[in-house]
């Protein structure tokens, strides 16, 4: 066969494989109503492993490698699952035709807000000045709206967040409420009147960004601010899917998230801003790289390719990120030291600590619902 008629018999296999990958999700559409029916878990572990371990058997018999279909595998189970919760959010959707108003709906989470709602069943109405997605009835100003929706999202950068918080709060609507700040502390004000004025209100925080489609193994917050049943009903919107959802007080939150987010994105500022005033040229690091180096690279490039100025809201704005902060300075300044003064013990007893603390750190979240 010539080189041209070869290139035709991949297209025609490549076309052949995705015939059958299709087939293989529809399949699973229909395990997932099964499911459904049955009132089983959208996610089986022992199936998944399972189906892992025939894959490298049969890689083995076939002459293909073993990590190979295992990689292909756990594409396929992933987009299976995120099928099987799609399917399930719409079956078992809480919209019941409700209406939902998504303050900031043009933006990325808001816009994935809008549509999560939107597959539960519910009327959304989204207001930014900003254009954003054809499927939704748009408003430039929310303050032109009669706000009789029964739930309203905050999805506005923290700035603002605030700010609507408390004119919603002057406005007393009867729907329920929640904003999905990165922070809490500086909403504590719009909140806190929100519930003096007798709203039904509560605070939410999706650990996850935009183009996230399959929410197992990612987290949701959720902050109580004293209108349980607030809080109760927003906790169910997120019943069909396989998130996990954390429930924690608002100072509790702030303090948590000064590391989870603050640190890490910090350390990754950090080693971008290193590595560009080093002098040397990313493309002829990233050609002599390590493992370590590839792996701290990515997720460094990855964060700097993110809004800057909420990055900078999530530092700046939050109460306890000062003690984050203090704690890198100090370990930077402590490895520092050790290196330049020759104390291979004291070094090696701060990795020995830093395993012990990977692998015995205690819970510190209770989960909700």
């Amino acid at each position: 066969m010539s080189k041209e008629e070869l290139r035709d018999k991949l297209t025609r296999l490549d076309r052949q494989i995705l015939n059958l990958v299709a087939q293989r999700i529809s399949a699973a559409k229909e395990i997932g109503a099964f499911k459904r029916a049955a009132g089983e878990s959208t996610r089986d572990f022992r199936r998944e492993k399972d189906v892992i371990d025939g894959a490298r058997s049969t890689a083995g018999e076939i002459g293909l490698e073993p990590d190979l279909a295992e990689s292909l595998l756990r594409l396929l189970i992933r987009s299976s699952l995120t099928a099987q919760e799609r399917d399930r959010v719409v079956a078992e959707g809480k919209g019941d035709g409700r209406s939902a108003l998504v303050i900031g709906g043009s933006g990325r989470m808001g816009l994935w807000f809008a549509r999560y709602l939107a597959s539960q069943g519910f009327q959304v109405d989204v207001a930014d000045p900003v254009e954003g997605s054809a499927a939704f009835p748009r408003w430039n100003d929310w303050r032109e709206l009669e706000l009789d929706h029964d739930l309203i999202v905050v999805a506005t950068p923290l700035r603002i967040a605030a700010a609507v918080l408390e004119e919603l709060a002057e406005r007393k609507p009867n729907g329920l409420i929640f904003d999905i700040g990165s922070l809490k502390t500086p909403l504590r004000k719009g909140l806190a009147a929100l519930k003096d004025q007798g709203c039904r209100v509560t605070s939410v925080h999706p650990m996850f960004g935009p183009d996230t489609q399959l929410l197992s193994g990612r987290h949701v917050l959720f902050v109580d601010v004293g209108v349980r049943d607030a809080t109760d009903e927003v906790i169910a919107l997120f019943d069909s899917t396989m998130a996990q959802r954390v429930e924690m007080s608002l100072d509790d939150h702030d303090r948590m998230i000064a590391y989870v987010l603050g640190l890490s994105h910090a350390l990754n500022i950090a080693f971008i801003t290193a590595l560009n005033s080093s002098g040397e040229a990313a493309p002829a690091l990233v050609k002599m790289s390590s493992t370590t180096f590839d792996a701290q690279f990515r997720i460094a490039a990855a964060v700097s390719a993110e809004n800057p100025q909420l990055y900078f809201e999530i530092q700046r704005l939050n109460e306890y990120g000062d003690e984050a902060l203090e704690a890198l300075n100090k370990a930077v300044t402590t490895i520092t030291e050790q290196v330049r003064h020759g104390d291979e013990q004291a070094f090696v007893a701060l990795m020995e600590a830093g395993r012990a603390y990977v692998h015995g750190r205690p819970p510190l979240l209770k989960a909700a619902g």
